[in-house]
């Protein structure tokens, strides 16, 4: 899909080459991140992906053709880009943010707007509630939604992604991260990802191109590169722990415990309390009609007063999506001092559990 053949670009004679020789392919529907320390040529390599900085010598062959002989317009018009900075038009409403791309290429309106609606859904934005809104009504985490969502308007078979988590807090970070790795395993896209965070590049990357100094280090499988490091400084990126990063590797749908016993709020303590004795997890979620986790119930519990499950459960916000990792997992576990984590479906719905005995049981299967 996209093959770079010993690709520099140098800004001036005497400096040194911002990237330098780099070679490498990236397969049709695979994610390949850059990564590496401030200025070794990863946006530089994305940017000239796209022609916004044209290589002082080497070829770019996207689909077999030289990138160098296409229009530079309609090669960015074919290429969706995610910025850290989300680049959102303040004086435009959501909805015409989207349609930027589709506009340009004369889309008819009803298909522009039903576009929009649909990727409004796709990133978890209820089309109703967000298309009229302005940039400046959305939280950071939601622009950074909308910025995905408006690459994928013209659906680009090619995303360049610019470091577009970077600026979000970490829960907001590892949310978006999934979601876009949900979406990802639908769209297949081939996706160009850089960023300096090694764990966001070994849980995003099907590919991971390590550089230094615009050169490459290592171009590998995440199994791979945690597995085999080409030389002492990928060891020093990666850091230690090598069997805590695999987690960024393992889905919880791998090991989740699809048992826990549900209970509606209207159901009595009682009954609880016979599910919990029979209960292998010392737990009862509570659901609504629809099975979305609303509550909690564990032994602790049954000494409140109360006749009814909605008189004594808690809420949880010990849950992460289907798609996410054992290390999301691990990492809302120890925010909420509990030794599991409830699993649920894009819609809230429970799908299981997974418990802290479960993560050690993969850990210890490494050692």
């Amino acid at each position: 899909m996209i093959r770079l053949e010993n690709l520099t670009k140098k800004f001036t004679p005497t400096d040194p080459p911002a990237v330098d020789d780099l070679s490498l392919e990236i397969k049709e529907g695979e994610t390949c991140v850059l990564v590496g320390p401030s200025g070794c040529g990863k946006t530089t390599t994305m940017k000239m992906i796209n022609r916004l900085i044209e290589p002082t010598s080497g070829k770019i062959y996207i689909n077999g053709e030289d990138s160098s002989k296409m229009d530079p317009i309609k090669l960015r018009l074919g290429i969706g880009y995610v910025i850290q900075e989300i680049g959102l038009f303040p004086h435009m409403n959501i909805a015409e943010n989207i349609a930027t791309v589709p506009r340009e290429l004369k889309w008819p309106k009803e298909k522009i707007w039903k576009r929009v609606d649909e990727l409004l859904e796709t990133v978890g934005l209820e089309p109703e509630h967000f298309r009229n809104r302005k940039p400046k009504d959305l939280s950071g985490g939601q622009r950074q939604r909308i910025g995905v969502a408006r690459s994928m308007a013209a659906d680009p078979p090619i995303m360049l992604m610019d470091e577009p988590f970077g600026a979000l807090d970490p829960i907001t970070r590892a949310h978006l991260q999934n979601e876009f790795l949900r979406i990802q395993k639908r769209i297949k896209k081939t996706i160009i990802f850089v960023t300096h965070d090694i764990d966001e590049a070994i849980k995003m990357g099907d590919k991971i191109a390590i550089m230094r100094k615009g050169k490459l280090v290592q171009y590998d499988s995440p199994e791979d590169m945690l597995s085999t490091p080409a030389n002492e400084f990928v060891v020093n990126l990666v850091g230690g722990n090598y069997s805590i990063k695999r987690l960024h590797l393992i889905r919880v749908d791998e090991i989740i415990d699809r048992s826990p016993f549900t209970a509606s709020p209207e159901g009595t303590i009682s009954e609880t309390k016979a599910l919990l004795d029979k209960s292998k997890l010392g737990l009862v979620v509570i659901t609504d009609e629809k099975k979305k986790v609303i509550g909690l119930v564990i032994p602790a519990y049954l000494k409140k007063e109360g006749e009814y499950n909605a008189d004594i459960m808690e809420e949880t916000g010990a849950t992460v999506g289907l798609g996410s990792t054992l290390n999301d997992a691990l990492s809302v576990m120890l925010s909420s001092g509990q030794g599991y984590v409830i699993v649920v479906d894009e819609k809230e719905r429970i799908e299981g559990v997974v418990t802290l005995n479960g993560i050690m049981g993969v850990l210890q299967d490494d050692d």
